[in-house]
């Protein structure tokens, strides 16, 4: 089966941990190269943080854990990329 190169959730979370601890939290997980945090939404009581994760083979039931530790819950997987290097979206004319 092809490794998972790159990996986008979607995370509600909690305001604690903030985002800057939870993503360190997330991102000690011995599979993650990088991962990059973008808050999206801010309500009351949840956080809706972007995940975008890469790394030469990324344990999604690891990073799901993490997450959940952390008080989180992976909302959607908006991006999976898997195989020997890094495909980028090619333009379409409906984009």
């Amino acid at each position: 089966m092809a490794q998972i190169r790159r990996l986008v959730v979607d995370v509600l979370k909690p305001h604690e941990p903030p985002v800057l601890a939870f993503t360190q939290q997330v991102g000690d997980a011995e599979s993650i190269a990088g991962i990059n945090a973008t808050l999206l939404e801010l309500d009351k009581e949840v956080q809706n943080v972007k995940l975008t994760i890469e790394g030469e083979a990324i344990d999604y039931d690891a990073i799901e854990a993490l997450i959940e530790d952390a008080g989180g819950t992976i909302h959607s997987v908006d991006q999976v990329v898997c195989g020997e290097y890094i495909v980028e979206n090619a333009p379409t004319p409906q984009d």
